[in-house]
């Protein structure tokens, strides 16, 4: 493996539906539980939740840093993260994402577009859901092809 810049370490006891996260630096400190959809009393965080936090980080990040590449303003990116457990036909399950993306700055449709499919191509946490996990991107109040 390469040598990583960074690492993230956090651990969990109990579980998603009565557990508690913490990462090793104290930072990040939650209370995890099921939510009501799913039966739980909806009291703390769930990993979906947290996925869809560190996905859109990442992700308005990677519109920042190109948008500069690009002479493009992009700072004031709003990304709007939706991620879906979905039930298999077989018990388990899947994930499923939708990043609504909002570019104030770009009036744009095609730079807006063309910005934001870069960014799914260079995100850390799209490349690793690639192929995985559907990811459906809209910017601008407009939905994405290919």
């Amino acid at each position: 493996m390469t040598k990583p810049l960074y690492t993230a370490q956090a651990q969990v006891t109990g579980g998603r539906a009565h557990g508690h996260g913490r990462s090793s630096d104290g930072m990040l400190d939650v209370d995890l539980r099921q939510p009501k959809e799913l039966g739980g009393d909806g009291d703390g965080t769930n990993p979906e939740q947290l996925f869809a936090v560190g996905y859109a980080a990442c992700f308005s990040a990677v519109l920042t840093m190109l948008g500069q590449r690009q002479g493009l303003k992009a700072g004031d990116a709003a990304v709007d993260a939706k991620v879906m457990l979905i039930p298999n036909a077989d018990g388990t399950f899947k994930l499923g994402v939708e990043l609504d993306i909002t570019l104030p700055s770009i009036e744009d449709p095609e730079q807006a577009a063309g910005l934001v499919h870069t960014a799914h191509q260079v995100c850390p946490y799209s490349n690793a859901t690639r192929g995985n996990i559907d990811v459906a991107l809209s910017v601008n109040g407009s939905a994405l092809r290919g």
